[in-house]
């Protein structure tokens, strides 16, 4: 049974204060929501959550799905299955590697590029209020600074 006397609040755990994982996450998933609030409202309202981590950055497009789901660390069987929910969709067509006859790479269709301008936009949204909440000279700081922990990352 959960502790009614420990806090929900975010900065309170039983664990201590939150570490960086968590302090990511938690704009991440802002961005999330706000990605599919707009996808939903602007004529994609079957775009399912699921379906973000199959067009996160850098995209899906002229990828074989065995290397896309190598990027997104998932079986190739649960990326099947995505890749099958979009297509049915209309998000997305696989079809012949042009290099190797015996794989298929995916393509977007009108549909997906235009799912993925809507999403790339809801982005902007959330940079832009980040900006005005950070002012524009902290926002770039922290940009600049995530970018080299991604550099170094990789």
């Amino acid at each position: 049974m959960a502790n009614d006397s420990l806090s929900s609040d975010f900065t309170t755990s039983v664990f201590g204060p939150p570490l960086i994982g968590a302090l990511l996450r938690r704009p991440w998933e802002a961005v999330q929501r706000h990605m599919l609030e707009c996808l939903h409202t602007r004529g994609f309202a079957d775009f399912d959550a699921a379906y973000l981590s199959v067009f996160q950055y850098p995209g899906p497009h002229g990828v074989r799905p065995s290397e896309l789901a190598t990027r997104l660390r998932m079986s190739k069987q649960a990326l099947n299955y995505l890749l099958g929910e979009l297509e049915r969709r209309d998000y997305l067509q696989r079809g012949p590697d042009p290099d190797d006859r015996r794989s298929k790479r995916i393509a977007l269709t009108e549909r997906g590029v235009a799912a993925g301008h809507v999403i790339r936009d809801a982005v902007a949204d959330m940079e832009a209020a980040w900006t005005k909440q950070l002012g524009p000279r902290r926002f770039a700081q922290l940009r600049k600074l995530l970018l080299e922990i991604d550099t170094a990352a990789k």
